[in-house]
């Protein structure tokens, strides 16, 4: 597959987001832990090695599944992370975020999937707040744990290119996680400053949130025109879409489902020419 850097991993530019490998939202086992494990498994096989993950997904259901399907793991298999939230008893996400809190996040991400390092921890900001000092200490905590060596890159995720810019001029970013997809291009300024710096962005919630009306991806006429052009489906038009877009972007998209995991990895080999890229931007200005 093709592939691109996240710090100092070479990982294929189709990875998997292992979120969805849980109860209804992200809350408790799944249905069929098996099936989870032979996916992960499968994902791997095909040349999957980038896995995004966080202990809060279950919590720990994912991380435990992960272990369970990949330990000891392949050395080329790089897995992310992130900290800055937790669950409550009834799934509520909650806010985990003080220095402390994110050490702690790390350790247990450590513990639950079995492993003296990980590729990257994305501190996840639970607000849209503008840097302050609060950020300015929660990012300390995250280079401590890189200079300690518990992971190897650090990474920010729903971050503003004011944080992105601030964190640069104390530390070298791997990676940003934020939402992006033909829906949601707010996060364009971000992902240029990524690409001109040679940091890996990984979309999140590549194909949007679900909507209805003209707002939908799957709806929109013309990703319909092009998926039946190119013989895929409209997930995987959106998808190929943010490869083209730029070299440094990485996919995670998540799925349960054998089939949609296949059509995923499958955006790899579709390439969308200039006439179709050009389309797409139009059908979503």
């Amino acid at each position: 597959m093709q592939a691109s850097t996240l710090g100092r991993f070479t990982v294929a530019r189709v990875g998997y987001g292992a979120m969805q490998l849980t109860g209804p939202g992200v809350f408790g086992p799944p249905s069929n832990p098996d099936e989870a494990v032979a996916l992960l498994r499968a994902a791997v096989d095909a040349g999957v090695n980038h896995v995004d993950t966080a202990e809060y997904y279950g919590p720990t259901v994912v991380n435990a599944l992960i272990r369970e399907a990949l330990h000891p793991y392949p050395a080329d298999l790089a897995i992310v992370s992130k900290v800055g939230a937790r669950r409550d008893r009834t799934g509520g996400i909650l806010p985990y975020d003080e220095p402390d809190e994110l050490r702690r996040g790390i350790e247990d991400n450590l513990r639950t999937l079995q492993v003296d390092h990980l590729a990257a921890v994305n501190l996840r900001l639970v607000d849209a707040a503008e840097p302050n000092a609060r950020f300015d200490a929660q990012l300390a905590a995250m280079i401590a744990a890189r200079d300690e060596g518990l992971i190897a890159g650090v990474g920010l995720s729903n971050i503003t290119l004011a944080h992105l810019t601030r964190a640069l001029a104390v530390t070298d970013i791997v990676c940003v996680q934020n939402s992006f997809s033909l829906l949601d291009r707010r996060s364009a300024p971000v992902l240029q400053a990524c690409r001109e710096r040679g940091i890996a962005f990984v979309p999140y919630a590549p194909i949007g949130w679900p909507r209805s009306g003209r707002n939908s991806v799957g709806g929109n006429p013309t990703v319909i025109r092009l998926a039946r052009r190119y013989d895929a489906t409209p997930a995987q038009i959106a998808l190929a879409w943010l490869v083209r877009l730029a070299p440094n972007i990485l996919l995670i998209p998540g799925t349960s489902s054998l089939r949609h995991l296949k059509e995923n990895l499958a955006v790899d080999r579709l390439e969308l020419d200039d006439d179709a890229m050009g389309q797409l931007d139009a059908a979503f200005l």
